[in-house]
Formats: structure tokens, sequence, C-alpha cells
């Protein structure tokens, strides 16, 4: 009797763990839908063989967390170049790259944030909100009853979700915020890296010598290309070593913040996986709570250039 009821028991485990996989593995197609709205307008996406040029490169080796030391695949920067002049013409980017040195990147060092930063950040949530594809964003989660249509409270909800500071580390004083963990970057007790999933900060840290790239990460038969707009990387900064981290590539910080938040705002776990496709991209999106504020959001690229899209059998 009882070894049968151990067996019962392995059968619902099987049965509990297989439906897990299998609903990790179910596209979401609404949200599908909606975020491949949030591509289309996103005008202010810069142009891969336009506006920047990337250079793949070798595919890295796997490396554990805490290694300070990797084989380089890689012995050119990932960006040959980047268009400046179209990046500071466009109000988002142009006052995003202004918010990428108001941070203090080791957690456990409490954050300082003057007046001036403070109205920093608000240039920047309205120059966010002004987009088409955070209007977009702000309509369907009214719609969904998990935004106020007044602007003002939605803009409110922005800043909670993404600047509002809070403790990373114990015993600590309020050392983090979404927007620093996602797109500036931090370090943990001088050991690792954690957050970094944006693409201009990226760049720029490369540009100045912080940061090396020591190639790409995928499955043998999806090889990442120069057109790619979602890639998973190996590389390191300020002498530690990311083993793999990922970000989009060239698109917008309304894109990216109206991506983040919708996922964020549609549900309530700790933590939310979703799995979409968008352009020619099949990738989960990671989203985790930091309570009421965002601890950490990347994409986590599975496909590209269309391979998880059924073929055609031949005649």
């Amino acid at each position: 009797m009882a070894a049968s009821r151990f067996h019962r028991g392995l059968v619902l485990l099987a049965v509990f763990v297989s439906g897990l996989k299998a609903s990790r593995l179910t596209v979401n197609t609404e949200l599908s839908a909606l975020f491949n709205e949030f591509w289309t307008l996103d005008v202010n996406r810069m142009q891969p063989g336009v506006d920047y040029s990337i250079l793949v490169q070798g595919k890295a080796g796997y490396v554990n967390q805490g290694v300070h030391v990797v084989h380089d695949r890689a012995s050119q920067p990932l960006f040959s170049n980047v268009n400046e002049t179209k990046l500071s013409l466009i109000p988002t980017f142009n006052h995003l790259v202004k918010l990428l040195d108001n941070y203090e990147i080791s957690t456990g060092v409490a954050e300082t944030v003057s007046p001036a930063e403070v109205r920093e950040n608000n240039l920047f949530l309205d120059a966010v909100m002004g987009t088409a594809v955070m209007k977009r964003a702000h309509r369907y989660l009214v719609g969904k009853g998990k935004s106020n249509s007044d602007l003002r409270l939605f803009k409110s909800q922005l800043y909670l979700i993404w600047f509002r500071l809070y403790h990373r580390q114990r015993n600590a004083g309020m050392d983090s915020s979404g927007f620093e963990h996602v797109f500036v970057g931090e370090t943990k007790s001088g050991a690792e890296i954690i957050g970094f999933h944006n693409w201009l900060q990226f760049y720029l840290q490369e540009k100045h010598g912080h940061l090396d790239y020591k190639g790409y990460k995928a499955r043998e038969q999806d090889i990442p290309d120069q057109d790619d707009h979602v890639l998973n990387l190996q590389f390191s900064w300020h002498g530690l070593v990311k083993p793999v981290g990922s970000a989009f590539v060239g698109a917008s910080p309304e894109f990216e913040m109206a991506l983040f938040t919708v996922v964020f705002l549609m549900n309530t776990d700790r933590s939310s996986t979703v799995l979409v496709n968008i352009d020619q991209c099949q990738m989960e999106l990671v989203v985790i709570r930091h309570g009421r504020s965002l601890g950490t959001a990347y994409p986590r690229l599975l496909s590209s250039n269309s391979r998880h899209l059924p073929r055609s059998q031949p005649h």
C-alpha cells in the first residue's frame, strides 16, 4: 500500500513537472501581438548596418559565476560603430545617457540621489511617455485595469517600478533600483556582475575601456549574426565576468521599458517568465519583482532569424 502511494506520488510529481515545462513552452499570443505592435511603433530603434554595426565573432565557453578570467573568443569589440549623432538627437536616448553615470555600481553602497538627478529621472520619463510605444502600453494597461488613465498617476507608477530605491543587499542602505539594475548594471560583493541588460550602456562602457566582450552564447544551430536584435553575451566589466547576459540590441529605451512594465504589471508572482515571438525572434521575458518595484528584467533569446517557425515541407 505504501509503495503504491509512493508510486502514485511520483506519477503526480512527474505530471506536475511536465505541466510546468509545457506551460513554459506555450507562446503568449496576446502579448506577442502587443509587443510586435511596440516593435512596429518603435521609430527610435537604431537600425543594424545603418545606425550601428556589431561583430558577434566567436562562441564563448562555459564559466561559473565568480570566475574572473575566461578565454576571450572575441578579439574585437562587439560594436564596431554607433551613430552617436543620431542618438543625441533622439530625446529618450539623449536623456538615457544622462542617467547612466548617476549610480554607484556596487551593491551595499547607499545611493545618493540629488535634486538634479531626480529632475533627470523625470525628464527621461516624460520623454518616454511621449512616445507612441509607451502610449500604446498605457492604453493596454488601462484596458486591463492595471494602470490609471490619468497620466500623472501613470508616471508615478512608472517611477515606483523603475526608480524607487530599495535594499538589494541586506544590512545596507538604499543601494539599488530597477533602472540601475537593468540599464546600468551592478556588482555584488566585488565578485560578480548582476543586471546590466542594456545595449547602449554596453557600447559606452566598451568604448571607454571598462568592458571587454568575450563572445556570444547560443545553441549550435542558432548562431547569431549582425542583424539580430537580441543577443546572449559573455563579457567582463571592471575586472569581473558575466558568464552570460542578454540584451536587446538597437531597441529604444521606451521599447524596453514598455515591454517589461507590461510583464511586471500583468503578473503578481515574484518571478514571471513569458514566452513571446517578437519580429523574427522567440524569447522568454523574465521579470522578477522587488515588492512593488522591479528587481530585474531581461530577454532570454531562444531562437532568432525565424528558426522557431515550422518549416514548410518540399512538394
